[in-house]
């Protein structure tokens, strides 16, 4: 197994990628730290790690929230011992044109999107250190990259998070700490269907638009971005630091 003997923090592991996320690491030996703002669907994801045998924790965080993200590093190691892994997956999804876009909307998206992975970099820092070194993935987006129309608070805040991961793989490299970042197209997610709802679409319709962007003629499973986050975050990938996987079935090819 990928990640034996490894313990693991996910934000936003309760739903989408991030629940696909913390039940792969589980399967892969990692015991889990699942850290969300939905308590229902946090504990929901830890009930199905431990009964397949797994070990999982959920801790309330709402990350956005420095104190909030301190408790939840705290409360994986003294439930693990320590902490080896941590995936910043747990986003707010804001969309509008900059003229709709207001002070609070800005405050939400970059609080959670940009300070938030911030704030668990910099409280897992010291068990990281003390371990020698160890593996941060942070969730980006093909976002990040590309512009969209109408999306303008989520590309910046995913525009932010690549900067972030790179300047950071940067400056933690001296520690042993890589830091990379998964950038995932348009993947099957309930943030897809809150999509789909606000636009007032054909649910089947959609999905079979949106996947019309990829030359593979689908949308992504939140499984398949699993896999991705799973060997940046492993010791296969011991010598990978501040770069991007994109997973998009091919959408952003030039």
């Amino acid at each position: 197994m990928m990640l034996e003997g490894k313990s693991a923090i996910v934000t936003g592991g309760g739903n989408g990628i991030g629940r696909a996320i913390a039940l792969l690491f589980a399967d892969q030996g990692a015991k889990v730290l699942v850290a969300d703002i939905e308590d229902e669907a946090g504990n929901s994801v830890v009930d199905e790690i431990n009964q397949k045998g797994g070990d999982a924790v959920f801790h309330h965080t709402d990350i956005a929230n420095e104190s909030s993200a301190e408790s939840a590093i705290q409360s994986a190691v003294a439930a693990f011992g320590t902490v080896n892994i941590l995936i910043n997956n747990a986003a707010a999804f804001v969309f509008g044109k900059v003229e709709d876009v207001t002070t609070a909307d800005w405050d939400r998206v970059l609080g959670v999107n940009v300070r938030g992975p911030a704030n668990c970099v910099r409280a897992v820092l010291p068990v990281l250190r003390d371990n020698g070194g160890g593996s941060i993935v942070n969730l980006a987006s093909v976002s990040s990259f590309i512009a969209q129309p109408e999306f303008i608070p989520y590309n910046a805040s995913k525009g932010a998070v690549l900067q972030l991961t790179r300047c950071l793989a940067l400056d933690l490299a001296v520690d042993n700490i890589r830091v990379n970042a998964v950038c995932p197209g348009t993947i099957h997610t309930r943030a897809t269907e809150t999509h789909i709802n606000a636009l007032g679409l054909n649910r089947e319709q959609a999905l079979i638009e949106f996947g019309e962007d990829s030359p593979m003629k689908r949308v992504g499973k939140p499984e398949e971005v699993a896999q991705g986050v799973l060997f940046l975050a492993s010791d296969a990938a011991s010598f990978i630091t501040g770069e991007h996987l994109v997973i998009d079935g091919g959408a952003s090819i030039d």
